[in-house]
């Protein structure tokens, strides 16, 4: 498919094009979903076609075809050049950039797994999502509900472009969810989850921490712990904030922030802050498309949907912003480097700027550490959601959470609401732990402009803070 590609690159050029990208996706998406004993969603699509983008006098268009006929696809790049031709003439703001040395994809892009998804049939994944739930239901009480999914996506991804660069990799991740509602005495519903995901072949869900049944059980008992927790209070106070959600903090509350489309139109209150001091010399951020899988976890992405390779970039070091995060036109425009951080949630869309894997570095704290350290406060674990604002206003929901006194966890809460702004929470960040995890997955996924929803990776090491403000429930 590489050939067919190298010729809408050729077809654009002789229309006229200054530069262009041509897209192959060929991706299969396989989703199940069980609530209680009715299974309510299995199903399998494919996600297949070429994107084409082309760029004249730093303005680009944009169209796609699902067609393998060479004729539907020359069609697809005269409308892209076209559209790019109409636009320069009156476009104000123009996003022209540099050539770059031709990039050549290798056969260590695509990831190595043991046992791939594709290679097991639908009665395996059906019986992991089985396993889960049967588990949760051994270890849960007053259960009402409880739901089992399994998502995977996989398959080659290529690009050509005016540069020389011809990429071809193959794209995967797996997840496996388990949901848990139980409902207390006085009638109120309560939460347990637990999930994994990431680029992950389905061996790594024979492991004993991640087994259908380990992961059902703490799904079944985290829900059980939560019929006799306790209310948040409401205030502020200390928090040890658990990975997932200083993962979230790091993507929905700074990640967003530090897109450089926003950046480059002055929507950000990241604009013109490259050097100032937003955080404290605890607070780290960084993004990246290859991390350490084994070790971490997370969602590999060798290149990005323009063919830069997804190098690390620090966004935030120490608290002073460092770098933003970039397609080709908008690095130029802000004289940086490009991130890799140009990506589309398929060939129906043009890439735009998007994270891979965001995440705070960590420290030097133990767990048991950041405990004492944290005296009297709140540990919260995990997020059911919230709602953040452009400005970097946030309201997140988290699972669950402790009351910990004088360096000791005391007993249960939930309804653990949090709220603040991300440049004012950063400046309170006082520390880390030593451990570094990474969530990724199927489900989820970041959503951004039309382009719902996009795989991505988020993490961190547990974060205490000073002067969280929680919501509680009179």
């Amino acid at each position: 498919m590489l050939d067919e590609l190298q010729k809408c690159v050729r077809i654009g050029e002789d229309l006229g094009a200054d530069f262009v990208e041509a897209r192959y996706d060929d991706l299969t998406l396989r989703a199940l979903q069980r609530v209680n004993d009715i299974w309510q969603d299995i199903q399998v699509k494919s996600r297949m076609g070429f994107g084409i983008n082309v760029y004249v006098d730093g303005v680009s268009g944009f169209s796609f075809t699902a067609s393998k006929e060479m004729s539907d696809v020359r069609v697809a790049v005269e409308k892209a050049y076209k559209l790019a031709k109409a636009s320069s003439k009156s476009a104000k703001f123009k996003l022209p950039f540099d050539e770059a040395p031709a990039v050549t994809s290798k056969k260590s892009d695509t990831p190595t797994v043991k046992t791939h998804p594709r290679d097991r049939e639908l009665d395996y994944k059906i019986d992991l999502v089985n396993r889960a739930i049967e588990s949760a239901r051994d270890a849960g009480e007053n259960i009402r509900t409880v739901r089992g999914l399994w998502g995977e996506l996989y398959g080659p991804k290529m690009l050509a472009n005016s540069d020389g660069t011809n990429v071809n990799w193959e794209f995967l991740v797996s997840d496996l969810r388990i949901l848990v509602n139980s409902k207390t005495d006085a009638g109120a519903l309560v939460v347990g989850a637990e999930s994994h995901g990431g680029t992950f072949g389905l061996e790594e869900y024979e492991k004993d921490e991640y087994t259908p049944e380990k992961m059902g059980e703490t799904a079944g008992l985290n829900a059980k712990e939560q019929l006799k927790a306790k209310a948040c209070p409401a205030g502020k106070f200390r928090a040890l904030a658990e990975e997932t959600l200083v993962g979230v903090l790091a993507h929905e509350s700074f990640g967003h922030l530090s897109e450089a489309d926003f950046v480059v139109t002055g929507g950000s209150p990241l604009t013109d802050k490259i050097g100032h001091t937003l955080g404290s010399e605890h607070a780290s951020i960084v993004d990246g498309g290859i991390p350490d899988i084994k070790k971490h976890g997370g969602l590999w992405l060798p290149y990005d949907d323009q063919g830069i390779a997804t190098r690390q970039t620090t966004v935030l070091d120490k608290g002073v912003l460092q770098h933003y995060l970039h397609n080709r036109g908008t690095a130029k425009k802000l004289q940086q480097q490009p991130t890799g951080n140009a990506r589309a949630v398929s060939f129906v869309f043009p890439p735009i700027p998007r994270m891979t894997n965001t995440y705070f570095l960590p420290g030097d704290l133990t767990k048991e550490e950041a405990i004492e350290q944290l005296g009297t406060g709140i540990y919260a674990i995990q997020t059911s959601g919230g709602q953040v604002e452009d400005d970097g206003s946030f309201v997140f929901i988290a699972v669950r959470g402790y009351w910990v006194e004088n360096g000791e966890i005391q007993y249960p809460i939930r309804e653990v609401a949090l709220s603040g702004n991300i440049l004012d929470l950063l400046s309170k960040v006082e520390g880390g732990t030593k451990n570094l995890k990474l969530i990724s997955g199927y489900f989820g996924g970041c959503g951004k402009g039309d382009q719902q929803r996009l795989p991505v990776g988020m993490g961190g090491p547990e974060l205490l803070i000073n002067e969280v403000t929680f919501g509680g429930k009179a």
